[in-house]
């Protein structure tokens, strides 16, 4: 009775999710297979490895859509690829292409170039050190260490046997450790919600400025969301704004912004097709991308 009340109330509440039957969000059920009211399905993917679906919906006016993914094995269906580490960056739909059995890609890490030339105070050399590459104090790709900064410490994502995991202000030796395959990263702050909670740092600029956004949260050990964010009705949303969705219509170990704005990127693929569907973004070029597979 408790839960049907609970139901009801989250109807009054729209834009929630609502289970299709009273089941507990878990690995046993796709958290891809739950409907999100007030939205559209506009992609879905379905096998016995790997189930996505792509709903767009309106927050504030501004047009979003909101992946929905579930893997039977997470670290094994995770999977990235980059630019030339320190020559150049490249179009996610490039990367895309060298990832032939993924299903899903979006956009990845941060990066330095002449365009964005930023690098963190604590980053020893010069900013021309680090372009073409991306940001974070480790740089971990199919398992071989591109780069490692002493004393700076690691707030990003890993991927590691069983799925993605997020740090924030991690020692580097206790990362490695764990075995990482991938690493994607981009600001310190870019950690937006930990247990169910907003940790965005109360005073940083950065998360006051609408933009176009690219947002991943884990649900549990199977199951992901993706937070894309268009400058369709306007000119994107805050991450304050995002972090109010996040945390009051969803339930997330946590949640981690990755790069936005132009590098943003959406890309699907429907089953036994070769061809990506550009759904949002990848008009500009990124360092590396995240894809989604079946089990290979």
């Amino acid at each position: 009775m408790k839960r049907f009340l609970c139901l009801v109330l989250c109807f009054l509440l729209l834009p929630v999710y609502v289970p299709a039957e009273e089941t507990d969000v878990s690995s046993v059920l796709p958290f891809a297979e739950y409907t999100f009211t007030g939205t559209s399905v506009k992609r879905k993917y379905d096998s016995d490895t790997l189930i996505y679906r792509v709903e767009k919906f309106k927050m504030g006016g501004v047009v979003c859509y909101l992946t929905k993914v579930w893997m039977r094995d997470p670290g094994q269906q995770i999977v990235k690829e980059t630019a030339e580490w320190q020559k150049n960056i490249q179009l996610p739909g490039v990367m895309a292409k060298r990832i032939p059995d993924a299903a899903l890609v979006i956009n990845g890490s941060g990066y330095v170039s002449p365009t964005y030339p930023w690098i963190p105070e604590n980053y020893p050399g010069t900013n021309e050190d680090y372009y073409y590459t991306p940001l974070g104090s480790l740089t971990v790709t199919n398992g071989e260490l591109y780069r490692r900064l002493e004393g700076v410490p690691f707030t990003g994502l890993t991927l590691e046997k069983d799925g993605l995991h997020m740090y924030i202000g991690a020692d580097n030796n206790d990362v490695l450790a764990a075995e990482p395959s991938q690493t994607w990263s981009f600001y310190d702050g870019c950690p937006m919600v930990l247990d169910g909670k907003d940790i965005l740092p109360d005073e940083w600029d950065f998360a006051d400025k609408a933009a176009r956004r690219t947002v991943i949260g884990k649900v549990d050990n199977n199951n992901y969301i993706i937070l894309s964010v268009t400058n369709e009705g306007g000119t994107g949303l805050t991450l304050r704004k995002c972090n109010w969705f996040l945390t009051e219509r969803l339930s997330l170990e946590w949640a981690y912004d990755l790069d936005g704005g132009p590098s943003s990127a959406l890309l699907c693929r429907n089953r036994g097709k070769k061809t990506f569907k550009l759904m949002f973004g990848g008009k500009a070029k990124d360092a590396d991308v995240m894809g989604f597979r079946e089990l290979p």
